[in-house]
């Protein structure tokens, strides 16, 4: 049933529903309406005449016959809910990360926490046939990010993805939950289904993120667009492991476009799904082996936020200013290995990289080669 925008409910968001949904308008094309006409009501405003300028007839058509009811009336109840949100160009919780990339979504459909999409973040993507041990290095990884008071983004897609986002969902104190899962469907559709249990959780800590309307099926195509967006909503894109054929690639390469950090977690010579990551690593991605070497690239990218003001944030949930101290004595001015030292200290791996990254930024110790540390006063 096609009916005068004005005329239906909550108009502003049905406009920008039914703009969305109109058949043959694509995003780009919607956006470039957006720049020449300035808003949704200004281009239900215009004549046939001026959106022609923009548009085919076709098209104009269509936009000039008012909203299909019928098309946007699941969202709109959708939105009913007390998590569900539809978020525009126009709205101030719009990342404003992906306003540096090209063709930003005109509108972001999302359920969970709107507070986490203008949050620092990294995406950790990989291999959908992850190894045990890439799982559990994307688990530990994301833990520690977010322990460093950093969200992770990622596609919630089987193997490194869905590792990562778990690992986000247990990190400790407040960073609890601070993950994004941005997904090639509509919000109604879990895919995968096997990731039913965690799109719960994540929906209930996090923000589960998506630029096509409900009912949108899984699509191949689907796939690299949704990648632009995790990427573009992170400061820097990790991979763990990756087939050289894998679309964490294609999620690589989109981060080095708009601009963004790329890291890559190196493996066997012999191991497919490290061949990737050594690709990434030989085209000029910064070999990773532990939390700090990402801190440290992107501490300068953090907004309002200093690095030694994320460590003041982080540290008191995870040490005391007494065990930072105790890190600093049980160091000696020897080199010495971070497993020796979480030995000598027993303290957990979160709270000794907190420690250490406080101390390197003092000019108290600094990082060498394998891992090792050495104090310098």
């Amino acid at each position: 049933m096609m009916q005068p925008i004005a005329d239906i409910e909550n108009s502003d968001v049905a406009q920008w529903l039914a703009l969305n949904q109109t058949p043959g308008l694509g995003n780009a094309m919607l956006c470039q309406l957006l720049a020449k006409f300035g808003s949704p009501d200004a281009i239900y405003s215009a004549s046939i005449s001026q959106l022609r300028e923009v548009v085919d007839d076709e098209i104009a058509q269509k936009i000039k016959q008012g909203a299909d009811i019928d098309a946007i009336a699941p969202t709109l109840n959708w939105l009913q809910k007390d998590n569900a949100h539809v978020v525009t160009l126009a709205d101030n919780a719009y990342p404003q990360l992906l306003l540096e990339i090209s063709n930003p979504p005109a509108v972001l459909y999302a359920i969970g926490n709107l507070g986490w999409l203008n949050h620092p973040s990294i995406a950790i993507v990989g291999s959908r046939n992850a190894t045990p041990q890439g799982e559990k290095n994307a688990e530990e990884f994301a833990a520690s990010l977010c322990n460093f008071g950093l969200c992770v983004v990622s596609g919630m897609a089987l193997g490194i993805d869905g590792a990562a986002h778990r690992g986000a969902l247990k990190a400790s104190g407040k960073s609890n939950g601070a993950t994004i899962a941005v997904v090639g469907t509509g919000l109604d559709i879990v895919y995968p289904a096997r990731h039913r249990d965690l799109a719960h959780q994540i929906a209930e800590h996090g923000l589960i993120v998506s630029e096509f309307p409900l009912g949108t099926p899984s699509k191949a195509q689907n796939f690299p667009r949704r990648n632009r967006l995790i990427s573009g909503l992170s400061l820097g894109c990790l991979v763990v492991e990756a087939n050289m054929d894998s679309g964490s690639l294609i999620t690589a390469r989109l981060a080095t476009e708009q601009g963004r950090e790329v890291f890559a977690i190196p493996g066997s010579i012999h191991s497919p799904v490290a061949k990737g990551c050594h690709q990434l690593i030989k085209q000029g991605a910064k070999l990773v082996e532990n939390t700090q070497d990402i801190l440290e690239e992107i501490k300068n990218l953090l907004p309002e936020v200093s690095p030694t003001g994320l460590m003041e944030k982080v540290v008191p949930d995870t040490a005391t200013s007494q065990e930072v101290n105790t890190a600093l004595i049980s160091m000696g001015f020897d080199a010495i290995n971070f497993d020796v030292l979480q030995q000598r200290t027993a303290l957990t791996t979160e709270a000794l990289s907190a420690m250490l990254m406080v101390l390197e930024l003092e000019g108290k110790i600094t990082v060498l080669a394998g891992n090792q540390y050495q104090r310098l006063i």
